[in-house]
């Protein structure tokens, strides 16, 4: 005889978020959006109608002017300052679209960073930053600089990094917009295997329909909220 099915809790819950630019133009507002463990999410949408600031506001790097966003059940508006970043830190992995790569730090340093963050040890950080900087393409290219680097691959080393300490939501800005064809289907691989192995949960912005395929739901976001588009 089988048990109860016991309900997967929600990693993340957004609830009635609404966001306006200086000035007074709403982006988006009453947008509910849930995410449970395991889940790939793919959100596209016109430019300029806020899909960069949604993901800002679910890292907490950015606040709404009304509604709650949750991660884990802790609410982000009930933390401090440095209680966000602890969390963002050792909780969230995000893929910047202008990538952010520490430009005095090695590819290798960089992708370990998070992982240096939480204090964990080097040695292992390094092992685990190798693995994934294979994993993304850039096998042997560790002890290399940024400025040796084009575009492209400095997009796979953000992605090395924002996976690299496996983290339990990850947010991903046009994760696959400077890559080839090839080199993004496999990155796009990547997020879904990491998604399915860790039980992590993942939000896609993309312009790209093939990044949205991949995804296990699309939802376009406007100014009235999210609406799904696609489920597989």
């Amino acid at each position: 005889m089988h048990g109860p099915i016991i309900p997967v809790a929600p990693l993340l819950s957004v609830s009635a978020l609404k966001k306006a630019v200086p000035g007074g133009r709403v982006l988006f507002g009453d947008l509910d959006l849930t995410l449970k463990p395991g889940e790939f999410v793919a959100i596209t949408g016109e430019s300029g109608v806020g899909k960069s600031t949604l993901l800002n506001l679910i890292a907490g790097l950015d606040v709404a002017d009304a509604g709650s966003i949750a991660i884990d059940g802790v609410a982000l508006d009930s933390l401090s300052d440095d209680a966000r970043t602890l969390l963002r830190r050792d909780r969230i992995g995000f893929v910047f679209q202008a990538f952010h790569i520490l430009p005095h730090l090695t590819l290798a340093q960089n992708v370990a960073l998070p992982l240096v963050l939480q204090r964990g040890s080097s040695s292992d950080a390094m092992a685990r930053a190798t693995q994934l900087l294979d994993s993304v393409g850039l096998a042997g290219r560790g002890p290399d600089y940024p400025k040796a680097l084009s575009g492209g691959e400095l997009q796979r080393v953000a992605i090395a990094r924002a996976l690299v300490h496996r983290p339990a939501l990850i947010l991903a800005d046009e994760p696959t917009g400077n890559l080839d064809p090839e080199t993004a289907a496999r990155i796009l691989d990547l997020f879904a295997k990491q998604v399915r192995v860790s039980g992590a949960a993942a939000l896609l912005v993309t312009h790209s329909s093939v990044a949205a395929a991949v995804a296990d739901r699309t939802m376009k976001l406007t100014r009235e909220g999210l609406a799904e588009i696609h489920a597989v």
